[in-house]
């Protein structure tokens, strides 16, 4: 039986197309869909989809540690796994079997690449003010109507997770993320109501294939519904008790960093020099104690999951964009050129503080804690 580490192995071969990829985006802005195809063909989505439905069935830890090799290379690659990780985890967790046997082989097997269409204007960072709504139609099908923002693999993507209000909001002054009457829908790519718009120029993750997604009378079946009606709020907190934390992405770039500084530096033989060679360990000591947060997170080892989880992300991506910076001031004007690398791993490493939850939401996500 094949080991789980050799099933999610990224080969020599990929990391060279990943690196290479990283390269070319970062001047087009557009997704690369040649390695897009390489990474549906590695075997690595199949990562966090268990095992009876074809997949690795690689927990959190599992998840990280490939989140975090991709990211190394190429971190808009990365996070696009990492939604899609994300997203066979949660049909794997609140999905019908139907939706199980459906779905789960396809996103193993890299047939289909998912995505999370969560976020859209206006809502704030704790997704309390929806404007997309789903509405029921007599026949029992749905309609959705909106605008998501922000949606990693829009257009690359093949089905994707879409959080609407389905029902009126009701003010709820202890709820810190989410809103009550918000369901979530499985949605095809192909459905003619979903319309990708990659128009948004981003500084950092240019690869990632991050834009927008209208839904325009994007009728869906009721059996499109993922976990019951309403409750999408309590899918959403599970996703923080799962460990998998976008922490390994911050962590990857971190660690793409460092390494060339030390290749900088060994080239022009200032290893020799006690000053240069202790700044390096400082640095790669902070890089140690973010990967030890994001393998307790996965480990799922603490008191409270949970809030590791939120911890990991805060600690990592804040220690990975400082670690940028000290290696930008190592680098002094070999680093500021345009074509330099580490600006390319700084707007990266910067990226993952904005994702969702964003740090500042996470931080607050750990305070109300504190008031239970």
């Amino acid at each position: 039986m094949t080991d789980i580490r050799t099933r999610t192995e990224i080969t020599p071969a990929l990391r060279a197309r990943l690196r290479e990829s990283a390269e070319q985006t970062a001047l087009s802005g557009a997704p690369d869909h040649e390695v897009l195809a390489e990474l549906r063909a590695s075997g690595l989505l199949a990562t966090a989809v268990p095992a009876e439905y074809g997949g690795a069935g690689g927990d959190a830890r599992q998840i990280n540690r490939v989140v975090e090799e991709i990211a190394t290379v190429n971190p808009s690659v990365s996070i696009i796994a990492f939604q899609h990780f994300a997203v066979s985890a949660r049909i794997a967790e609140w999905g019908t079997e139907e939706q199980k046997r459906e779905l789960l082989p396809r996103l193993a097997d890299g047939t289909y690449l998912a995505a999370s269409a969560w976020s859209e204007t206006g809502a704030g960072a704790a997704k309390q003010k929806l404007a997309s709504t789903g509405t029921r139609r007599p026949d029992g099908t749905w309609v959705l109507n909106g605008a998501k923002s922000f949606t990693t693999g829009a257009s690359v993507a093949d089905i994707y997770l879409v959080l609407v209000q389905t029902e009126e909001p009701e003010a709820d002054t202890t709820r810190v993320y989410g809103s009550v009457g918000q369901t979530f829908f499985l949605v095809m790519g192909e459905n003619p109501g979903l319309v990708p718009d990659l128009s948004l120029d981003l500084v950092g993750m240019r690869g990632s294939a991050t834009g927008f997604v209208s839904l325009v009378d994007c009728v869906v079946g009721a059996t499109d519904m993922l976990g019951p009606e309403g409750r999408a709020p309590e899918i959403i907190a599970g996703v923080r008790e799962s460990g998998a934390t976008l922490g390994a992405v911050a962590v990857g770039t971190a660690r793409a960093a460092l390494d060339l500084v030390v290749d900088h530096v060994e080239r022009r033989g200032l290893l020799e020099k006690a000053t240069v060679r202790h700044r390096l360990v400082g640095l790669a000591t902070r890089l140690e104690s973010a990967r030890a947060i994001v393998e307790r997170a996965g480990a799922r080892t603490s008191e409270a999951p949970g809030l590791t989880t939120l911890h990991s992300k805060l600690h990592a991506s804040t220690e990975a964009e400082e670690i940028c910076l000290e290696v930008a001031r190592m680098l002094s004007s070999a680093g500021y050129v345009t074509g330099s690398r580490l600006n390319r791993l700084l707007a990266d490493a910067r990226a993952v503080a904005l994702m969702g939850p964003t740090n500042d939401l996470a931080r607050e996500l750990v305070a109300v804690s504190w008031q239970n």
